[in-house]
């Protein structure tokens, strides 16, 4: 029976260690297992993509000029109106009260110019007077007929009638500057008065309204604004304001074609052109009141050369502008891109370098292990970063250094370093990592 029993154990232990000696016989050859696509001409598009508000092109605040308190609202936020049509009404009888004394001081200072002429006709004909007997006393006086004291007297007397008749002159012309000021002030009254009827400016829709009937008007002065009462936007005619990252704006132009999505509106993309783009950085109120460091965006406008249904501003909206194009460009997957350290000697020619050798586990696996630095670089050659992908050639990958243009949506254009048929490494990841130039790898088939 213990013999039996040794048997058994001994044949147990011999399978076990058949099992682990077969699989370090397989592992001891195992390479790694890589996916890879061939290199060929793709169209490509560039995309700069943001998000923002959609808002009408053109859209008026409407304010008042004048005081008051409203007496008629004929309007509800979200009416359409068209242009002229009566929106509301200021409280009038302050301003109709300063019309007719306005009015009336003019009147009277109509009339006061109606007496200063009187007096300026009566003075004219007191001066001929006086003018006519100086003429006589003198006539008189030649002859010896009359005294000197006669003479004077009505000398002095035309003196006085000239002095008074420029005098009632100057009164006429005080009257008529009156005249002028009142109708002048009348004349804003008037104008005042108008103000008080508000219409719309404009064909549109009235997208927010900030009073209601009974309340009172703030006019606005220089340093504080005055009650915007309402808001008529042409929706006709509507814009998409997205913000765009500081690293993409260079890159963005008057003109360029854009996709607008609302997300209001679904499984709907709207054409458009760039029309506007912001010199300036978007300042948020948090940047400016913290002085915190954030992203910095610049405000883009993105024409909607499309109707859009039902729209309101404020939606939410992504903009898809496309900054440029290739058409059978040589292209690599994104994710094939790679950078190492890479070797160059003195004409800038790329070195390849054996590869380092593989660790492996106690069954034969490959384990991963953290590089080392990289021997210093022979006299004249000289190491430094280098972006490339990973070619595979005879079974195995050859580092290539590339030069990349622009990138669509999951490839690279690539300017050099490249050819079409190349079998580019695309992953997995992991894989990817570990690889080094020469380094023998196994190609999993296409799936």
């Amino acid at each position: 029976m213990k013999r039996r029993t040794w048997i058994i154990i001994s044949v147990v232990v011999l399978l076990a260690a058949g099992g682990v000696g077969a699989r370090i016989w397989r592992n001891r050859n195992a390479l790694p297992a890589v996916t890879v696509e061939a290199v060929r001409a793709r169209d490509l598009e560039a995309i700069v993509s943001a998000s923002g508000k959609i808002q009408p092109k053109r859209q008026v605040n409407v304010s008042a000029t004048t005081m008051g308190r409203v007496t008629r609202l004929a309007v509800q936020e979200g009416q359409r109106v068209k242009a002229g049509q009566f929106l509301l009404e200021i409280d009038p009888r302050s301003l109709a009260g300063q019309l007719e004394r306005g009015e009336a001081s003019v009147a009277a200072a109509r009339s006061s110019l109606q007496e200063a002429t009187t007096a300026i006709e009566q003075a004219r004909a007191n001066l001929e007077l006086a003018q006519q007997s100086l003429k006589r006393q003198q006539d008189l006086s030649k002859d010896g007929l009359t005294t000197r004291e006669a003479l004077e007297r009505a000398q002095n007397d035309v003196t006085v009638r000239e002095a008074d008749l420029k005098t009632r002159q100057q009164e006429a012309q005080t009257r008529e500057q009156q005249i002028r000021q009142e109708q002048a002030g009348l004349s804003t009254t008037r104008y005042s008065l108008s103000q008080v009827t508000i219409v719309s400016p404009m064909d549109g829709i009235v997208t927010r309204r900030n009073i209601e009937e009974g309340e009172n008007v703030v006019v606005g002065t220089m340093n504080n604004a005055g009650t915007v009462l309402l808001t008529v936007a042409d929706m006709s005619a509507i814009q998409a304001e997205i913000e765009v990252d500081e690293t993409d704006i260079p890159n963005v132009t008057i003109g360029q074609q854009a996709i607008v999505t609302i997300d209001a509106v679904a499984d709907r993309m709207f054409k458009g052109h760039v029309s506007e783009i912001g010199n300036s950085p978007i300042q948020t109120a948090a940047t400016a009141a913290t002085g915190a460091r954030q992203a910095t965006n610049f405000k883009v406008v993105v024409t909607v050369d499309e109707p859009v249904p039902d729209i309101r501003p404020g939606f939410t909206c992504t903009g898809e502008i496309t900054t440029a194009t290739r058409k059978n460009a040589v292209a690599v997957p994104i994710q094939s891109l790679t950078v190492r350290e890479m070797l160059f000697d003195e004409h800038g020619s790329l070195v390849h370098e054996p590869p380092p050798p593989v660790q492996r586990g106690a069954f034969g696996t490959p384990v991963p292990t953290t590089p080392e630095a990289p021997p210093d670089p022979p006299p004249g050659q000289t190491r430094k970063e280098t972006e490339g992908v990973f070619v595979v050639r005879d079974g195995r990958v050859v580092f290539a250094q590339v030069k990349v243009g622009i990138a669509g949506e999951r490839y690279f254009e690539v300017l050099s370093g490249l050819k079409a048929g190349d079998q580019v490494v695309t992953g997995p990841f992991d894989s990817v990592r570990q690889l080094s130039d020469g380094s023998p790898v196994k190609v999993n088939p296409p799936r």
